[in-house]
């Protein structure tokens, strides 16, 4: 039997069996390659013609059947559709439109074709070699500076899912959110709460939280409560691009305020929202001094606008004093202070929070309610509201912070002694990755790039975080690089850096040094 249906390539695009057969035949009858009344073959004959099981080919004529593309008679086989209407059959003027004829694009509004021009927020490719180039036999484990948060083996995955198989046998299906609004688990708000008064000084309660699906939804639902067209808000530059492309989903105009060593450098900017991250800059890492925070409540006050104060990495502090958040300072209630437990618990763990202010509680939980009309995730906030009473969070946080604060040392001691005439590293003592500023050339920065993707080390490029101003030149664009470490080893991150090391040297940008491959050992 010769092959009726383009199997294969539908295969190629969704690589599922049973719904490429499926599509194949789908698209069969709506270009009227089958007529109406014609009998397909047998689910026997069609498994056996393109290798499949008997029940992968039956799924397929079930979902064709239950859309109305073919009939079934017992003992008689299955038709396609349409022979008894009196028509001229199911081509595809009747079905979809004629296949010759292209679709026209949906209508979307103004959000949706914002939407589709904004930056991708995926993680940065692999750099592609160039052409002819292999990497080497010995460079197959690619040592990733790419911050990728906590490494898996730094939870106790365990210990969670025993809380979290303990919750759902208390909650039980039926019962899992009665109780529960939209705001979230009361216990985990109790226990934020609890935390955020000791730990941050933050004069809050339960009431004044809102539970999230990681930080942003949160930043994301009060960009699209007070920003539209008309409309100004302010960033940090650089800044993170879910910030960035929050914002310009509105509509409204983006403000990229410039950082230096003190962080975001306060302006008046006629604008209604600001969002900032004061105590570790993303991703300069840089702290916002004290006189820098009352100038922007000073701000927001007189310009009868709203700050929203993203709390990224101050968990993970290894020097100095505790920072104070700006809005254990915010007397006036301006500040929407965000967090989250995907940084210290694992990127999969989508449960953020929000302290909101009571003129913008209502608003947001009817945005949110539009959303999640019922709580998500509520047996992991149960589990999580436990485990930080029963201490088990914080035995976590102690001995991340220990293992991790050796590995951050590690990666700034060898980068200083290894890579200081490339990289300049800048001062930070909190966070999960370093931010260096490139000294040399834009080109060099790129041959750099690819040789070590070459040799397999690869980091993430802070351009993707910078928003060049009108008419600068990109050769005029700072050049610099964030190095993560969370996820990785001690010897992963020496191996990392002598690699690098190996390519500058390879490049004649930096002079190779005789003892142990090159490489300094601190």
């Amino acid at each position: 039997m010769a092959s009726p249906f383009a199997y294969s390539a539908k295969l190629s695009d969704c690589g599922s069996k049973h719904l490429a057969m499926y599509l194949a035949i789908r698209e069969a009858i709506m270009e009227g390659t089958l007529s109406p009344g014609e009998k397909l073959p047998s689910t026997r004959q069609l498994a056996a013609l393109y290798g499949l099981s008997r029940g992968s080919v039956s799924l397929a004529y079930e979902m064709l059947s239950a859309e109305g593309f073919v009939q079934a008679g017992v003992g008689q086989g299955t038709f396609v559709a349409g022979a008894d209407r009196g028509s001229a059959g199911l081509g595809a003027a009747s079905i979809g439109g004629t296949p010759d004829t292209a679709r026209e694009p949906p209508r979307l509004t103004k959000w949706g074709r914002r939407l589709l021009e904004l930056p991708p927020m995926a993680p940065s490719p692999q750099p592609k070699l160039p052409s002819g180039r292999k990497r080497p036999a010995d460079a197959e484990e690619i040592v990733s500076f790419v911050p990728a948060g906590l490494g898996s083996e730094r939870f106790p995955w365990q210990e969670w899912k025993a809380e979290v198989a303990h919750q759902w046998k208390s909650l039980g299906v039926s019962g899992a959110v009665d109780g529960h609004g939209t705001e979230g688990s009361l216990e985990l708000r109790k226990a934020i709460a609890g935390r955020l008064r000791r730990e941050r000084g933050i004069p809050c309660r339960e009431d004044d939280i809102v539970v999230t699906s990681g930080s942003m939804q949160a930043i994301a639902l009060l960009a699209q409560l007070m920003l539209e067209e008309g409309k100004s808000a302010v960033i940090e530059n650089p800044c993170y691009v879910g910030i960035r492309n929050a914002v310009e989903a509105t509509g409204a105009t983006l403000i990229a305020e410039r950082t230096d060593g003190g962080g975001i450098v306060p302006r008046d900017w006629d604008a209604e929202l600001l969002f900032v991250t004061p105590t570790r800059q993303f991703p300069t890492g840089v702290v916002l001094s004290y006189e820098r925070r009352q100038a922007l409540l000073a701000w927001a006050s007189r310009r009868n606008a709203w700050i929203v104060e993203d709390d990224y990495d101050s968990d993970f502090r290894w020097g100095g004093r505790p920072i104070e958040p700006l809005k254990a300072l915010d007397r006036e209630g301006r500040v929407v202070y965000v967090g989250t437990f995907s940084r210290s618990m694992s990127a999969s763990m989508r449960i953020g929070f929000a302290v909101v202010p009571k003129e913008l509680m209502q608003p947001l939980l009817l945005a949110k309610k539009l959303y999640d009309p019922h709580p998500t995730g509520i047996a992991e906030q149960q589990a999580l509201a436990n485990w930080m009473s029963s201490g088990g969070y914080d035995r976590h946080m102690r001995k991340a912070r220990r293992i991790l604060g050796k590995l951050e040392h590690k990666l700034r001691t060898s980068l200083a002694a290894n890579l200081q005439e490339l990289f300049t590293a800048v001062p930070s003592d909190a966070g999960l990755h370093v931010y260096a500023r490139w000294e040399g050339t834009a080109e060099g920065y790129r041959r750099l790039v690819e040789e070590c993707a070459r040799g397999g080390a690869v980091w993430k490029d802070g351009a993707a975080y910078d928003i060049p101003s009108e008419g600068a030149l990109p050769e005029k664009t700072p050049t610099s690089a964030l190095f993560g470490f969370a996820h990785l080893s001690e010897r992963q991150i020496e191996e990392g850096i002598r690699r690098i090391r190996q390519a500058a040297a390879a490049l004649n940008v930096l002079r190779e040094r005789p003892e142990q491959g090159g490489l300094v050992h601190d």
